[in-house]
């Protein structure tokens, strides 16, 4: 199982798997078997093997049941027949992950089912929440944290919602080719862009793509502040994932419409320079982010009922 987690991480993300080896060997191991459920999923719902290439799926309902079925069945520990499933039955278990979290993460995937477009920025943030702030809530708890530690996990949501604002900078071509849209209806007006013809303006386009850029490079500050919570290796792997997601971002942004062109990717020379570059930040972490900074003019994150 734990094996077949690995693989998939090593397929899935060469950024994740490089951070995830960072870890101390347990919440590693614990990381692959997160990260294996989630790719899995994701797999599941948008037709892919590991990434690459979305296909237009037929039966999104049907992959979304199936999701939730044996997610379910997984977090009552109950044998799925699927690695994936099992692995996050275990480390659900292992860790004591609130089960809404993960239930969280595919109500993301029930959006995209239903073909759903975001048309505000509180609906584009609510979507980042459910495919990757929820994400960044169970490895928090993963690496130790405490369920209850809101001020905590919500540090370990801003960084999820900052990984999924650099995805959909840089991949706004490539949903627009899948017939998908995330950005926010009231910033495609201002822009004067028509939601059926997002690429007849690559100028106005990219001036929203620098504008997620900015927003997801507020969210990564956040999340440092979170960093002082984590033991040294963890903080050491969070800070270096920050670093290269965030690279994403500043990349974009500096391209300007020349990031509609072609895929935006970290070389493996500038993520080793953050692996090395955050082995000395994680050592000063507390004093340089402090944990009681302000999430000023933040979006905030649901709670639990």
């Amino acid at each position: 199982m734990v094996a077949q987690a690995r693989e998939s991480i090593s397929r899935g993300s060469k950024s994740f798997a490089m951070a995830s080896k960072l870890f101390a060997p347990a919440t590693r191991e614990r990381a692959w078997l997160l990260y294996a459920w989630c790719r899995k999923c994701d797999d599941l719902a948008d037709g892919q093997d590991h990434g690459g290439t979305m296909t237009s799926v037929e039966d999104a309902a049907t992959r979304l049941a199936t999701i939730r079925t044996l997610t379910d069945a997984a977090l009552r520990r109950e044998a799925t027949g699927d690695p994936a499933f099992d692995g996050l039955g275990v480390v659900a278990a292992e860790c004591r992950i609130p089960h809404g979290f993960a239930r969280d993460l595919i109500e993301g995937f029930a959006l995209d089912a239903a073909d759903w477009r975001p048309q505000t920025e509180n609906d584009l943030l609510q979507y980042c929440y459910h495919v990757a702030g929820a994400v960044g809530l169970m490895m928090a708890v993963v690496m130790g944290v405490d369920p209850q530690d809101e001020a905590t996990l919500d540090r370990a949501c801003d960084l999820g919602l900052a990984f999924q604002l650099a995805n959909i900078a840089r991949d706004v071509a490539e949903d627009a080719e899948a017939g998908r849209c995330y950005l926010p209806r009231d910033w495609l007006t201002e822009q004067g862009i028509a939601p059926d013809a997002l690429m007849a303006n690559p100028a106005a386009l990219a001036v929203l793509q620098q504008r997620l850029a900015s927003k997801a490079a507020n969210y990564e500050q956040s999340a440092r502040h979170g960093t002082g919570a984590l033991g040294y290796r963890s903080a050491w792997a969070v800070l270096s994932a920050a670093g290269i997601y965030g690279d994403i971002a500043r990349e974009v942004a500096r391209r300007g419409p020349g990031a509609l062109d072609n895929r935006v990717i970290t070389t493996k020379a500038a993520k080793l320079g953050w692996v090395a570059k955050s082995a000395f930040q994680a050592r000063g972490r507390a004093a340089k982010w402090p944990a009681e900074m302000p999430r000023q003019g933040l979006w905030t994150r649901p709670r639990a009922d």
